[in-house]
């Protein structure tokens, strides 16, 4: 009787700590993803074009003996985050609907009367995927900070972690924090195992992407490249910030509620220049916001170079949209990216008991 209760015992803990893809995966075990040799990939498809192509990649620039061979400090991989590794769709990026959810929901915060209308107006189009007219799209893009306004940057990222507990919508058993493409994250995880210097280069906000990333994604801080946010201080005035004495026992740094500065399109090619100082061998997006970083990275690379389309065509595990998918699908192959399909090429994305709710 005692060595059947020390086996059921054994047996339960062995469960518990391996992750089973019928899930979805926590952030614990999202972290724990560790894949160094092509032998280690356990969430695509065996038939990937995407997976084959990145392996065989790796394995001739990483040889001294290939004519291909790169340098260690030289092989140098960015990638988007949403829709790239983590997810977009539900039903928009993560910053936008924390806005939508500070203005309309959260019972601390008083937004002001130009803010809430704005927020009520467009949630309905936006939870219905319609387009917006300019003019709410630039009162929305500059609502994405003016909601935060006076929080520290501490503060701010407490209401990234909290609002990351909430559930993604539009998809079952996933919450926000941990909705990150398992197959993308073992790609990330091969990389850095291989001597690949790993950079974020995303549109969202630096303090949103470091939040949803710290402790999950094997990438340092320092190689996280976003849109920035205008800060000032309790004190400053109307100084000039090239002027200002900041005063440690008097002030504190806040968000201005200025707009982000955005990190998108061609911009994401000047972030590169001026972060990172080296052109990237390998770019993985998955929208025309990252259209510069994956043309840089083609254009005349003294390296071997890829760059990787993430094309979200899942429509039962994601909420994959068809018509975009074949478009996107169409301007990756005319520019000479590799198509990655969500449908084709993931066994997994979050874990099988993750599905389109509606």
């Amino acid at each position: 009787m005692k060595k059947k209760i020390l086996a059921a015992i054994a047996a339960g803990l062995i469960a518990f700590g391996s992750f089973n893809a019928v899930d979805a995966a926590s952030r614990e075990e999202i972290a724990a993803i560790n894949v160094q040799t092509a032998a280690d990939f356990q969430f695509w498809n065996e038939n990937s074009p995407t997976k084959q192509k990145i392996i065989e990649f790796v394995e001739d620039v990483t040889n001294p003996y290939s004519e291909n061979f790169i340098p260690p400090e030289d092989r140098i991989a960015t990638f988007d985050m949403d829709g790239t590794f983590y997810c977009e769709t539900a039903p928009i990026y993560f910053q936008e609907a924390m806005f939508l959810h500070r203005v309309l929901e959260d019972k601390n915060y008083t937004a002001p009367k130009k803010l809430y209308d704005l927020a009520k107006k467009i949630r309905p189009k936006v939870y219905a995927k319609q387009k917006l007219t300019p003019a709410e799209s630039k009162s929305y893009f500059e609502g994405l900070t003016k909601a935060y306004e006076g929080m520290t940057d501490e503060e701010y990222r407490a209401y990234v972690r909290n609002f990351m507990q909430d559930n993604e919508t539009g998809l079952t058993n996933l919450k926000r924090g941990e909705a990150f493409y398992l197959p993308m994250v073992e790609i990330i995880s091969y990389l850095t195992n291989n001597g690949f210097n790993v950079y974020i280069d995303s549109a969202c906000g630096a303090s949103t992407t470091r939040e949803l990333v710290n402790g999950v994604i094997p990438i340092q801080f320092d190689r996280i490249v976003a849109s920035d946010f205008n800060y000032t201080s309790t004190n400053m005035g109307k100084d000039d910030p090239h002027d200002h004495f900041f005063d440690r026992h008097k002030e504190k740094i806040v968000i201005s509620g200025k707009p982000l500065h955005d990190n998108a399109k061609t911009i994401k090619i000047f972030s590169i220049l001026n972060q990172i100082g080296k052109k990237p061998v390998l770019a993985f997006g998955n929208s025309g916001g990252d259209s510069g970083m994956l043309e840089y990275t083609l254009q005349n690379n003294k390296y071997r170079s890829e760059s990787f389309f993430v094309i979200c065509d899942d429509t039962e595990r994601e909420l994959g949209n068809p018509a975009r998918a074949k478009k996107d699908t169409e301007l990756a192959l005319k520019r000479g990216w590799n198509p990655i399909s969500m449908r084709d090429e993931f066994k997994t994305i979050y874990g099988d008991n993750v599905k389109r709710a509606d």
